[in-house]
């Protein structure tokens, strides 16, 4: 069975109402992501990033996984497939997908100021001040904030390296260092780029599929199946 990596973006989750930063009249237009998002923010106004991350959470518990979360669960019926995601959402999951590693943490999650390694599902959406762990430190989000490390980029550069097919999904390939993952596959494999928008091809055999994650998944299931009959 043929190994299908798929590196997500922000774009498949926005088909299923959940606010971006990037896009017109999204998160950046509202907020100034250094407020909301990084160690300095969460130091000078705990309250504003609690708000923001139960917004969020509390909106994730009200969407659906859309047919682009669907179609690539799917496809694990004919390719050992995992999805290296920059999502916090846990769509994918949801949809059915079993082999999902999350770049930039997880919105469901928490963990300890004091001891990173004590990471915890937090039950419901609001995480309030005066919420800790079992050592009494406050939790805050399992979020990589900006400024921070990227510690499961370790873990996605071996799931990179092992691709015989790349499908890269709703993202501009703009945000380091999820982007350099790239350099880890070989030149040699099929890439698919699925996006509405124009984004710069990372390799000479690129397939571009300029649509929207839904229509884009099912164009690719098809090409897929093609190339699938075509090889036997």
């Amino acid at each position: 069975m043929k190994k299908l990596i798929v590196l997500s973006g922000a774009g498949i989750s926005a088909e299923s109402g959940i606010r971006t930063f990037r896009d017109m009249g999204g998160l950046w237009e509202e907020y100034d992501v250094t407020e909301v998002a990084s160690p300095m923010a969460w130091e000078n106004n705990r309250d504003l990033v609690l708000k923001f991350y139960n917004e969020r959470r509390k909106q994730l518990y009200e969407v659906e996984p859309n047919c682009g979360h669907m179609g690539l669960a799917e496809l694990e019926n004919d390719y050992d497939v995992e999805i290296i995601t920059q999502n916090v959402d846990d769509l994918h999951e949801r949809a059915g997908s079993s082999k999902v590693l999350h770049l930039h943490g997880e919105l469901k999650k928490v963990r300890s100021t004091g001891d990173p390694s004590l990471i915890y599902e937090l039950k419901g959406w609001e995480l309030k001040e005066g919420d800790k762990c079992e050592k009494g430190y406050q939790l805050r989000p399992h979020i990589v904030w900006f400024g921070e490390a990227v510690p499961a980029i370790e873990d996605a550069i071996p799931i990179m390296q092992s691709a015989d097919i790349l499908v890269i999904i709703g993202t501009s390939l703009n945000v380091y260092p999820a982007a350099g993952l790239l350099q880890y596959t070989s030149r040699d494999i099929p890439v698919y780029l699925i996006d509405p928008n124009e984004v710069v091809p990372p390799s000479s055999n690129i397939i571009s599929l300029k649509m929207g994650a839904g229509k884009g998944v099912k164009e690719l299931k098809k090409l897929l199946m093609e190339k699938m009959n075509n090889e036997q």
